[in-house]
């Protein structure tokens, strides 16, 4: 993994350290939770100024939930202000793929301390079957280029 400064010396387009390859006009977005499930939140962070865009939580949850809402949540957005063609990253292979499959894959017992984050999960179901969008959703290697810049930092 390559050692990143922080601000770049070779990018003028980002106060982050960002590699090369990393887009900074896009958003990173990640989940945390403590416990499976456990208390989970979400955010995402704007690669080019830092600035987190929103956050979510603490809900009862499961990591793989909160990471596909993430990416659901940072679409809608998107949607919303015109900006078609943000790429967003996620580090999550799982939630890109629900995300893909507009289904939310989650095993988590639906009960009465879950059923807020069901009715989450349903509504963005229904977002991603209603809505045809073209947002480049982006793996984040996280073995090359080191965490996610939208990590909650607590490994």
């Amino acid at each position: 993994m390559t050692k990143l400064v922080n601000p770049p010396t070779n990018r003028h387009d980002t106060v982050l350290p960002l590699p090369l390859e990393v887009r900074a006009d896009a958003w990173a977005v990640d989940a945390a939770c403590s416990g499976n499930p456990g208390p989970m939140e979400y955010q995402a962070i704007d690669l080019a100024t830092g600035a987190r865009v929103f956050h979510y939580g603490p809900v009862r949850g499961t990591n793989n939930i909160g990471e596909f809402l993430a990416i659901v949540h940072a679409l809608a957005l998107c949607w919303n202000g015109g900006m078609h063609d943000r790429i967003i990253y996620s580090d999550s292979y799982n939630a890109i793929l629900w995300v893909t499959k507009r289904k939310c894959k989650t095993k988590l017992e639906r009960t009465p301390q879950t059923e807020q984050l069901y009715q989450i999960i349903q509504r963005a179901e229904n977002w991603l079957q209603t809505h045809n969008f073209r947002n480049p959703i982006i793996k984040w290697e996280t073995q090359k280029w080191g965490e996610i810049p939208a990590d909650f930092g607590r490994k």
